[in-house]
């Protein structure tokens, strides 16, 4: 099992950060809601996604614009 980041989608491809390096897999793998940004879980073939995740890196970012641009 693999967690993986999807980094954007290119024509058919998912473009996803593991470990720090980019893996490109069939877009048609992914479930049909995946959204760049979103948390994945890779099992072989078989990609879930982690919305436990997905909502907890949305929200440390939400944070941390709202550190940047505070008045």
């Amino acid at each position: 099992m693999i967690k993986g980041i999807i980094d954007r989608f290119e024509c058919d491809l998912a473009v996803i950060e593991v470990d720090g390096h980019t893996v490109e897999y069939p877009k048609y793998l992914l479930p049909a809601e995946a959204e760049a940004g979103d948390v994945v879980i890779i099992n072989g073939n078989q990609f879930t996604l982690d919305k436990v995740e997905t909502k907890k890196r949305k929200q440390e970012i939400d944070d941390l614009m709202d550190d940047l641009f505070e008045d």
